[in-house]
């Protein structure tokens, strides 16, 4: 068969193709970027599953507006201005099949063969893959541990004239990090200067463990003018409420959203309204503050004990910047004392010791850092993680 020549862009996902190793009994898994199933308010979905079937069954189980099912998207409005965000009507919002489909939407209306897209270095690799299947050329912008380097992004902006920039300013996946307030109103007031599109995607800016993050650049756009026009918002409720149910949303100027609504006609013609009748439901009930506030918990509770593992076990042969929030702990080998430096070494070798994480080089568009690798903290109780990290400093001071 002669394939489309755009998939010669791509790979397959690095994180996917490490599952494959994975079913080996015992093992203590850090590669996933999953929610803890346990985590799940079952009795909550079961409750808002029956009122949906109970009152509106006609509306739940029936083909819907590609826009979104609009009692979700009301209450989707209400939730992001119960977090700051002022002038998003219901009508604003785009219903997604996870925020997944946002991106890839967003890809479509916004790429052309050629084109040079910016995004953080690391980023979500999913990321990176959907714009290169596009054919876009990804330029990677550095970051630190307050997120990307504004001054660098803006040369790169004004180098490169970029068609959008993709930034996780919030607990960022791979790395864990946060773009600080300034940086933040720096970004917009780049999209204004330069007329470039920004793309924020915030999956995770719910699962803080002490004190909220900065507000969204969706809710910061109302003080800085005209950056409102030049900003593409991503949100999700995989992480917080249950992946299965894929709802994500997008937030766009009006004739991008408009352009992404015709082109995911074409690719689903709606998110289950069934799905999105339940989640509807689940948010009218005010079952979401009760459910984040146990799950933040939890995710401190391991994010700590992680980070005090490694210290424990690895010592100074890596380094980290303990999280404030998100599922994942991003650890840089430092090759202090000729130890090993490699991240993909270590990984084949942590195999062998029954634990798995992904190496950190996919995440990188351009110059991949091979000492980095990705650790989640999400699925695995304390006790595992205590295990999963000493067998991973086993794993390091193991001989070749």
């Amino acid at each position: 068969m002669q394939f489309a020549e755009r998939l010669n862009n791509v790979e397959t996902s690095a994180i996917r193709e490490l599952f494959k190793l994975l079913g080996k009994p015992g093992i203590i898994s850090f590669a996933g970027g999953f929610p803890d199933s346990a985590m799940f308010d079952v009795a909550g979905i079961r409750a808002a599953t029956e009122a949906a079937l109970t009152e509106e069954a006609g509306g739940a189980l029936q083909y819907g507006a590609t826009e979104g099912y609009q009692p979700l998207r009301e209450q989707l409005a209400a939730l992001m201005s119960a977090k700051g965000v002022t002038g998003v009507a219901p009508t604003d919002l785009l219903v997604t099949t996870g925020s997944q489909q946002a991106l890839d939407l967003l890809g479509k209306t916004m790429i052309s063969p050629g084109d040079k897209v910016i995004v953080e270095g690391p980023t979500f690799l999913a990321t990176i893959q959907c714009f290169r299947l596009y054919g876009a050329e990804v330029i990677s912008a550095p970051i630190d541990d307050h997120g990307v380097d504004v001054e660098q992004l803006e040369k790169l902006i004004a180098e490169h004239k970029p068609k959008l920039v993709y930034l996780i300013p919030t607990f960022g996946n791979p790395s864990g990090a946060t773009l600080s307030l300034e940086r933040r109103r720096k970004v917009l007031e780049l999209a204004v200067k330069y007329q470039t599109l920004v793309v924020e995607d915030d999956p995770y800016g719910d699962l803080y463990f002490d004190a909220a993050p900065p507000p969204s650049l969706l809710a910061l756009s109302f003080e800085v003018p005209g950056s409102r026009e030049w900003l593409a918002h991503c949100g999700s409720l995989s992480k917080v409420l249950s992946p299965g149910l894929r709802i994500g949303w997008l937030v766009a100027p009006a004739e991008l959203r408009d352009r992404a609504v015709m082109c995911k006609q074409f690719s689903d013609a709606h998110t289950s309204t069934f799905a999105q009748a339940t989640a509807a439901q689940y948010l009218r009930a005010g079952h979401m503050p009760a459910t984040l506030a146990k799950v933040r918990a939890v995710y401190a509770e391991r994010a700590r004990a992680m980070g005090a593992a490694l210290q424990r076990e690895l010592g100074d042969a890596v380094s980290f910047v303990a999280p404030q929030g998100g599922l994942f702990l991003w650890v840089k080998l430092t090759g202090a004392r000729g130890q090993l430096q490699d991240a993909n070494v270590l990984a084949q070798r942590a195999i062998a010791q029954g634990v798995a994480f992904v190496p950190g080089a996919p995440f990188f568009a351009q110059n991949p850092d091979v000492s980095t690798f990705r650790l989640s903290f999400a699925t695995a109780d304390v006790a595992k993680i205590e295990d999963g990290i000493a067998r991973l400093g086993q794993a390091l001071r193991a001989q070749a």
